[in-house]
């Protein structure tokens, strides 16, 4: 009898998708327990009953009426924002624990290698964006050596990446991802940009990082950019930086006026100005490997879930 704690998700659209497969390909203590859609015809319901996992597609009604929803650890919520918000709150009367991929933000913010391990009992957890997951590492990692008054970061994905879900949360998805950089990254003020880019062939995922800081020491600032990347690349190998870290100092004489940050009261900034430029090649589990963007959501919700599991294996073992 397998000792692996069985995982719902909730959506059968491009990230529950590729998510199922991580599951099944990659976790030692997760197992599939159930693919929920609303699509019959969709192809991530078809692919997951000919892989032999249980499927609904009645949404999260379905999944409650399923034989062994009881044994449900964890259900992944891959949907929408708005449509999360009606899960969680089912799910929640069930006593489940909820991974969030959706931009809804109604349990704290998670990343990873900055705060995995500091939420793991809460009942619901929200894994922000893909460009969060890719970018707020690296606000995190330059403001531990220097305070970042504000971080700017644009993530550019390919269009065919993008299902409807996403393209029905941009602006969700602006708002969180702004919140994260603050709240987790630890900027002072943070801005999200997300672009869908329709180039044929499609591009693979590109961020871009922009931070401006207090004057600080090049030399540890890149030091702890790398480590960053390092701890990234654990459980997404594709992730990487496109180039060496650039610097250019801001000077008194020509400072940058930054209007988000009229309510601090510095609109002008002099300090240091650090760009950081990311590429995120996905391992092409269900998408080809120009979704970046899916490789690196589904993994760290992958790890995230894993890491509760554990936690849930220690309380019973107690």
């Amino acid at each position: 009898m397998s000792d692996k704690l069985p995982v719902a998700i909730i959506g059968s659209g491009n990230i529950g998708t590729d998510l199922m497969i991580k599951v099944m390909r990659l976790s030692d203590s997760l197992q599939m327990g159930a693919l929920v859609g609303i699509d019959p015809e969709s192809d991530g319901l078809k692919r997951a009953e000919r892989l032999g996992v249980p499927t609904t597609a009645e949404g999260v009604a379905g999944l409650v009426a399923m034989p062994g929803f009881e044994k449900i650890g964890i259900v992944f919520d891959a949907t929408s924002a708005g449509a999360h918000s009606r899960n969680n709150e089912i799910l929640q009367r069930h006593g489940k624990h909820v991974v969030d991929l959706t931009p809804a933000a109604i349990g704290p913010h998670v990343i990873p290698p900055v705060n995995g391990d500091d939420h793991l009992d809460a009942r619901n957890v929200n894994m922000v964006t893909c460009g969060g997951q890719a970018t707020i590492p690296i606000v995190h990692a330059i403001n531990r050596v220097a305070k970042v008054h504000y971080g700017e970061i644009v993530a550019s994905i390919a269009s065919k990446s993008a299902g409807p879900g996403t393209r029905a949360n941009i602006d969700e998805f602006t708002e969180t991802t702004s919140q994260a950089i603050e709240q987790v990254g630890g900027a002072t003020r943070g801005k999200a940009i997300i672009v869908l880019n329709p180039a044929e062939p499609p591009l693979i995922m590109r961020d871009t990082v922009y931070c401006l800081t207090e004057v600080a020491n090049t030399a540890a600032i890149e030091q702890s950019v790398a480590q960053m990347v390092a701890q990234v690349q654990d459980y997404v190998p594709g992730y990487r930086l496109k180039q060496p870290v650039q610097f250019e100092h801001v000077g008194s004489n020509y400072p940058l006026r930054i209007p988000e940050m009229a309510d601090t009261g510095q609109t002008e900034f002099t300090g240091l100005k650090v760009s950081v430029f990311l590429e995120v090649e996905g391992a092409a589990h269900y998408l080809p490997a120009y979704a970046g963007n899916l490789d690196i959501m589904t993994s760290a919700a992958l790890r995230t879930a894993e890491k509760i599991a554990q936690r849930l294996r220690e309380g019973v073992s107690a």
